[in-house]
């Protein structure tokens, strides 16, 4: 069988998400379920209100019971009797489909943790379909949800890809990619093998750009080829590949991650990328029983020409706001909400959540708290704060998280999109790139340039979980002989934390690394992982959440287990002391005063650089106030909130702490400890 007969091009296509999610459409369309649920606005506080605390399920660094896939553990009523003792009320799989390429008719691995999609069904490697039905309805049992993913930049090399490269019917409409005329051959790298490619240096695409085939190099560069010292670009091309209609092409493709990623073409007359992300949202949220999807890099859907080949429109692109418009509007109209993970500047995240996404990640004050936690000192935390509010994004839009599966970014994107932009910094006006210069600087300062070798970094931050940044901040360089008294201390800041994250309106999220307490595990046990590059492997240990196989040296997805320095959630929530117990706490202070549905009020700042503190107006009329002292020494400083007379009740302990005299609130905060407090 040849690879453009028709045994073939019929095995790929029915094999195809196209293909797939047109079958999908029919079982909706024409049909009165579409007009079931409004769907033109996102509804934060609504999603909020039904799913306030969510934990962050990641496949690869799962440890589950003996011979368990990961979507059965997730399914597991002894996991959700935990998760329900904690608070938490979605859980969020990631991504779990078919992902990778095609080579023949052999599927090969995923290049980038599942991320690069080539079927609508859930991979094998984690499940069936109908174990993630079984996980739905267990979830439901126990009063959770599921969320899972959308990638709508992006696909794998896969089926609909290889009928694309071969010109068959609308599925060169899926992709950015562009026939290059045989006379212009000598602009592209060789490739010998059909199923390979070779990216293109980027003064060829500048010359592509001025012929008129692509529009330019892009703003970032967000990949890296070891061993590859040459400028690299996001644009690939093809081998020489004969088509169905017997000519001969090669390709020029997008992709703004790894090569094995060609990117969606969101304006092309086919529509082909809506539909085929449609029904992947179908598949997801009507037949699999997720009410909730995330839409990943959607800041990446729409590329343009500029004046400039050598740095075309990228990011930020108008398309990309509509598309995700589009695209969350669906999945309204299904009863389901999005969320966006989005590393943009303060305008677009303000931008793509007004008709789009009904939750957006919280990056605008990520970094600057982490930054506090890792320095001591909170200035930057309470500059990036009032820069969301200058933004009128609201606290109850974000999802507060601690760790996640990426590095810890300070990409800072708001000032590189605005670098001339002048800022009141630290009470004198600063460019925006110096700005970030200086934050970048101090991190990498206290995380890998000093005594701490146990971190790494990547293109866009930095790499450790987050009781590796509590260890960096105190100083712990020996992560294999630490002490009991030493665990304690990372327990304190770690809590710090999360006190500011679940102390907010929004969505308040929490991963196994943090309820383990994992420490970031050492390169050189993982060579297969960072191979590549993507130091993030060392953040991503193995943990076991149940003490499901206490024997197990690895995850699922061949990680070491990650040393954990507060053990299994199960043990932690028999000690009333312990990290996951404390959590737990808090999540109960949060529900029962309403602050996850508060509103912002303002509040005059701590004078201190090393405490910060923020407001909010409950649901019930109080006010509630959070004070976080970041440094390493005592602070007194009083609150000013215009209140006179009324008791001021710690919300943890449920006891009164102080008075308002004169609209004044008198704390006292020990060092890297914080305050939760309710008025009246």
């Amino acid at each position: 069988m040849t690879t453009n007969s028709p045994e073939y091009i019929e095995w790929l296509k029915e094999n195809s998400m196209l293909y797939n999610a047109e079958k999908a459409a029919k079982t909706f369309s024409g049909k009165k379920e579409q007009w079931t649920y409004g769907f033109a606005k996102p509804k934060p506080r609504e999603a909020v209100k039904d799913m306030p605390v969510w934990f962050n399920s990641y496949p690869a660094s799962t440890i589950p019971f003996k011979g368990q896939k990961f979507i059965p553990f997730c399914g597991d009523a002894r996991l959700w009797e935990v998760l329900r003792k904690l608070g938490v009320s979605l859980l969020r799989t990631g991504p779990e489909k078919v992902s990778g390429g095609v080579v023949g008719k052999e599927l090969t691995p995923t290049v980038d943790g599942y991320f690069d999609r080539i079927k609508l069904e859930i991979s094998p490697d984690f499940g069936t379909d109908e174990e993630y039905k079984e996980m739905t309805a267990t979830a439901k049992k126990y009063g959770g949800k599921i969320a899972g993913d959308i990638v709508p930049g992006h696909t794998g090399k896969g089926f609909d890809f290889r009928l694309a490269e071969r010109n068959y019917g609308e599925y060169p409409g899926i992709y950015v990619m562009v026939e290059i005329d045989p006379k212009d051959w000598n602009l592209l790298p060789e490739v010998k093998d059909e199923w390979e490619s070779a990216n293109v240096h980027p003064d060829n695409v500048v010359k592509l750009a001025e012929k008129g085939y692509i529009p330019g190099n892009l703003q970032r560069v967000l990949f890296s080829i070891p061993g590859d010292t040459r400028p690299l670009s996001g644009w690939d091309a093809t081998a020489e590949i004969e088509g169905v209609d017997g000519v001969t092409r090669r390709w020029v493709y997008l992709h703004y991650f790894k090569s094995g990623q060609p990117t969606m073409n969101w304006l092309d007359p086919t529509c082909a990328a809506y539909r085929m992300m449609y029904g992947d949202m179908m598949k997801t949220m009507k037949d699999l029983g997720a009410v909730m999807v995330r839409l990943d890099a959607n800041s990446f859907l729409g590329i343009e020409r500029s004046l400039d080949p050598n740095c075309c429109w990228s990011e930020g692109h108008p398309l990309s706001v509509n598309a995700t418009n589009s695209l969350a509007m669906f999945a309204r109209k299904l009863g389901g909400v999005t969320f966006q993970e989005l590393n943009l500047a303060a305008n677009y995240i303000k931008e793509f959540s007004e008709n789009g996404v009904d939750l957006s990640y919280d990056f605008v004050t990520r970094p600057a708290v982490q930054h506090a936690v890792l320095t001591g000192n909170a200035d930057f935390l309470k500059f990036c704060y009032q820069l969301m509010k200058d933004y009128r994004i609201d606290p109850v839009s974000l999802i507060h998280d601690l760790q996640n599966h990426d590095e810890i970014t300070y990409e800072l994107v708001h000032f590189l999109d605005h670098p001339n932009d002048e800022f009141m910094y630290k009470g004198k006006k600063r460019s925006g790139k110096d700005i970030r210069a200086e934050i970048v600087k101090e991190m990498h300062d206290k995380a890998v340039n000093g005594p701490v070798k146990y971190n790494a970094l990547s293109g866009n931050g930095l790499c450790t979980t987050f009781a590796g940044l509590a260890a960096t901040r105190l100083g712990i360089t020996d992560l294999d002989n630490i002490s009991e008294a030493d665990a304690e201390r990372v327990k304190k800041v770690h809590l710090l934390l999360a006190a500011y994250n679940a102390f907010q309106p929004g969505v308040f999220g929490l991963s196994g690394w943090d309820l383990v307490g994992a420490l970031p595990i050492d390169q050189k046990l993982i060579p297969e992982f960072v191979a590549d590059g993507d130091t993030r492997w060392i953040n991503r240990g193995g943990y076991d959440l149940l003490d499901a196989d206490p024997s197990a040296e690895k995850s699922i997805g061949g990680l070491p287990k990650a040393k954990a320095l507060y053990g299994s959630v199960v043990k932690q929530l028999e000690d009333e002391n312990s990290f996951a117990s404390a959590i737990k706490k808090m999540i109960e202070k949060r529900q029962k005063y309403g602050i996850h549905l508060g509103d912002l009020v303002e509040v005059e700042q701590f004078k201190s650089s090393g405490a910060f503190v923020m407001a909010h107006r409950l649901p019930d009329g109080r006010t509630q106030f959070t004070a976080l002292n970041f440094s390493g020494s005592p602070i007194d400083e009083d609150v000013l909130l215009g209140h006179n007379g009324e008791k001021v009740v710690s919300v943890m302990e449920e006891k009164e702490i102080a008075k308002v005299a004169n609209g004044k609130i008198k704390l006292h905060l020990e060092p890297l400890s914080y305050i939760a407090a309710v008025i009246g």
